[in-house]
């Protein structure tokens, strides 16, 4: 099932005035006008669909669905993602996946997604009310321009109705945009069923990822008993008994065993406390998440500012999965950003742990190919936890990460250092 979630977006001012408020309103309006271009698409989308399911049996229509379909969803897409410009939050999408299935697959998969049929039904909604809602919030200013060439090549009495509509336009293009990416949030946004299927299926797939990486976190243990401190272990056991059958013909012998015996015995507690340390970190333990954070950063050859407002101490597994996540993005800050300095954020605000790691370099981090941040949102993801990257070309990067958990019995006070 293919889905996006609905986070925080940033949001187009509204009701600003002077400048400000100039500005916000000429971009709702080309956002608006943006609307006002695609009645076309829709309408045109429209039409085939409806023509694609009536004639589905035949060729043509199999054709012309599997043309309107995936370009219907596209623009129901960019009326979300115009509606949550301007409401501030993203619009979500929850699609029926058909990866790997053929063309009769994809069409079973089709008519039986309700948000496309939803989308179907935003197409109808788009070429009336929705573009008469829109028009409405674009005609002042051309009206206005429209006047001004009619006063001077006609009438100047033209003029007065200028004022007019510019009034018009100032007033109700907040209160068109508002009403029109509510619409479009009303008719796109999924059905509580619908969420509650795209929960469930992304708590199955977290598990599934989990499970997958505790086992190869369980076969990594293995292997690392097994070649390091097992075959030390053993190695041990035969140096000591050497030297007690030395102990009396070879006193020197045996004395020499026994220095190497506590060589071998030294690197096999080495390897356990390193393995230790990869699967839940001794500093935790000791001094907590705010403190092993604190600890962390001071080991870094990048000045590293960490604040801190905790109440209390979140669960074990969550405090070690958000401890392994600032550990991967500051890696990531020193290997590859280039930056100069970098920043460390954690709180706890209504039941959510809130943890930011940024960075001035250059630029650029994703979640692609296999790196370190797809590692860290499966982590998160196993405790119900998002991370958003906001990392333009150019810097700054900043990984927001939240986490869902109730924090222990008062362990840390609100502070800030700077490593």
């Amino acid at each position: 099932m293919g889905s996006t979630k609905g986070e925080t977006v940033d949001r187009l001012p509204v009701w600003p005035v002077g400048r400000a408020g100039l500005e916000a309103r000429l971009r709702l309006t080309a956002y608006l006008g943006v609307h006002v271009l695609l009645f076309v698409p829709a309408l045109v989308l429209l039409a085939v669909t409806l023509v694609g399911w009536a004639t589905a049996p035949a060729l043509i229509g199999a054709v012309l669905l599997f043309a309107a379909v995936p370009l219907t969803q596209r623009v129901a897409n960019v009326h979300r993602v115009l509606g949550g410009r301007i409401l501030g939050a993203e619009i979500a999408a929850v699609y029926r996946s058909h990866s790997g299935r053929g063309p009769l697959g994809a069409a079973w998969v089709w008519l039986r997604d309700r948000t496309r049929w939803r989308d179907v039904g935003f197409l109808a909604f788009s070429i009336t009310g929705g573009v008469f809602i829109s028009t409405l919030a674009v005609l002042p200013l051309p009206a206005a321009v429209s006047y001004a060439v009619l006063a001077v090549v006609i009438n100047g009495v033209w003029w007065a109705l200028i004022p007019v509509v510019l009034t018009v336009w100032w007033v109700c293009t907040p209160l068109l945009a508002q009403a029109r990416a509510s619409a479009d949030r009303a008719l796109l946004s999924p059905s509580r069923t619908e969420e509650l299927e795209r929960r469930v299926a992304d708590v199955t797939a977290s598990r599934a990822e989990t499970l997958d990486h505790s086992a190869a976190d369980l076969r990594r243990i293995e292997r690392d008993l097994h070649d390091g401190a097992q075959a030390r272990m053993v190695s041990l056991g035969i140096q000591i008994g050497l030297a007690k059958e030395l102990m009396s013909s070879d006193p020197e012998a045996a004395k020499k065993l026994l220095e190497e015996a506590g060589d071998v015995n030294r690197s096999a507690i080495d390897d356990l406390q390193s393995l230790v340390r990869g699967i839940h970190p001794p500093v935790l333990a000791d001094r907590g998440l705010a403190g092993a954070v604190e600890a962390l950063a001071l080991q870094l050859s990048l000045p590293v500012t960490v604040s801190v407002d905790l109440t209390g101490q979140p669960p074990a597994p969550v405090e070690s999965a958000a401890y392994f996540a600032v550990a991967e993005c500051l890696a990531n800050a020193v290997k590859h950003s280039g930056a100069h300095r970098a920043w460390v954020t954690l709180a706890h605000q209504d039941g959510v742990l809130g943890i930011t790691v940024g960075d001035d370099g250059r630029g650029g981090a994703t979640m692609n190919g296999g790196s370190g941040l797809a590692g860290v949102a499966r982590r998160l993801a196993a405790f119900d936890g998002t991370i958003i990257i906001a990392s333009p070309s150019g810097g700054p990067t900043i990984v927001s990460m939240e986490v869902p958990c109730a924090l222990s019995s008062p362990k840390t006070t609100p502070s800030s250092e700077t490593a």
